[in-house]
């Protein structure tokens, strides 16, 4: 069982409603009871009437708060009225408290209806007091105000909720496509690289067979190397398959096609443009035949550069430099528009980028460009084959 100071920890406010209905509904009781009055019975009885609905007007928001002052007017009839001014102060707090009840905790149309009938309730007071006419326009004035304040703050305080919970459920949303994009991604990397790694220890399975058949009978040595490595390639590419297959197991289907590398980036840019990024490129230095994960990588930097542009940038221009070095490739993929050009978009695109960069012992970084746009440098070690 929950001990007081937990619930003032997680329920404040309901404690502070029901902290004030008790101290208002004594007050109306000891003051009708108090009277001189020879109706003081029916006034203690509707007081007691009054101050139990008053307990209850944060659970029935509307019925609770109709009731008191129902009972309230009652006793305004079946006294005098000089008895009814001398209850004028508790009076008047319960008749301010109702309608802050009806605006606080009720939707609109009942929140409406609820203050026009504390309203009535105030102007048969206002009769029952013996006071001008004129003078109701104060007491409608304050119900008005206190009714207003209870709506208000009702309404701020749930769109604040409605906010707070709106953005826990973006940042859930935001967190789940982050760890959903890291793990397609890191999937299509394992699918690129079993496809180029398992080519590779293909041929050097198959090359290692062929030189074992051109061994002489008395190169043993030589012949149980060669069939340790044959015995090994065959292994891997096993483990390699039963690896993917697990990956594929999501329904992810097989790709058959060659895989892109920077030979064919002149279709890439192509289709750039065909999508609407008017783009320009410029190789500086001699392009050398790259390990075929290498050539992936620096491909799909281009193309995930160029798409970033093509969706975040606006309209723009961009370019693509591919320098060759001796021992290193070098890559920008430059914008100038608006947008940015990675900054804009979800990350989960550069993630990718800065993966397969690493993956092959390389480097990248991105950023505002000189002059404006969006700027993706990247450089990957090439090693001579």
């Amino acid at each position: 069982m929950q001990s007081i100071r937990e619930l003032w920890r997680t329920d404040r406010g309901r404690l502070v409603h029901y902290l004030i209905s008790a101290t208002l509904a004594v007050l109306l009781v000891v003051e009708y009871s108090i009277l001189e009055s020879e109706s003081r019975g029916w006034l203690v009885a509707l007081s007691v009437v009054g101050g139990i609905a008053l307990l209850f007007t944060r659970d029935f928001p509307f019925v609770a708060p109709l009731v008191a002052a129902s009972a309230i007017a009652g006793s305004l009839f079946l006294a005098p009225a000089q008895d009814v001014q001398d209850t004028s102060a508790p009076f008047l707090i319960v008749i301010l408290f109702l309608p802050w009840c009806l605006g606080t905790y009720n939707e609109r149309n009942r929140a409406i209806v609820g203050v026009i009938a504390i309203e009535c309730v105030g102007f048969v007071a206002n009769i029952r007091f013996g006071a001008p006419v004129f003078d109701y326009f104060w007491i409608g004035g304050f119900i008005a105000l206190s009714w207003a304040t209870g709506f208000i703050l009702s309404r701020r305080s749930e769109h604040a909720r409605e906010m707070a919970e709106r953005a826990r459920r973006l940042q859930r949303e935001q967190v789940e496509a982050a760890d959903r994009a890291v793990a397609e991604e890191r999937q299509r990397i394992a699918r690129e690289l079993h496809d180029v790694i398992a080519h590779s220890v293909s041929v050097m399975t198959v090359q290692a067979g062929a030189v074992r058949r051109l061994l002489l009978p008395e190169q043993q040595k030589e012949r149980q190397a060669l069939e340790t490595v044959e015995a090994t390639g065959r292994q891997a590419l096993t483990e390699m398959r039963r690896l993917v297959g697990l990956l594929r197991e999501q329904g992810a289907m097989p790709e058959f096609s060659p895989q892109p590398g920077l030979g064919t980036i002149d279709s890439l840019l192509e289709r750039m443009r065909e999508a609407g990024l008017p783009v320009e490129l410029q190789v500086e230095g001699t392009p050398q035949e790259l390990p075929p994960g290498v050539d992936l990588a620096a491909y799909r930097v281009v193309q995930e550069a160029l798409t970033n542009a093509l969706k975040y940038a606006g309209p723009a221009q961009a370019w693509v430099t591919v320098c060759w070095g001796d021992d290193e490739l070098q890559l920008e993929i430059a914008n100038d528009g608006s947008g940015g050009g990675g900054e804009s978009g979800s990350g989960h695109g550069l993630e990718g980028m800065r993966e397969r960069v690493v993956l092959y012992g390389g480097e990248i970084e991105s950023g505002r460009r000189d002059g404006g746009g969006y700027v993706v440098r990247a450089r990957l070690p090439v090693v001579q084959t």
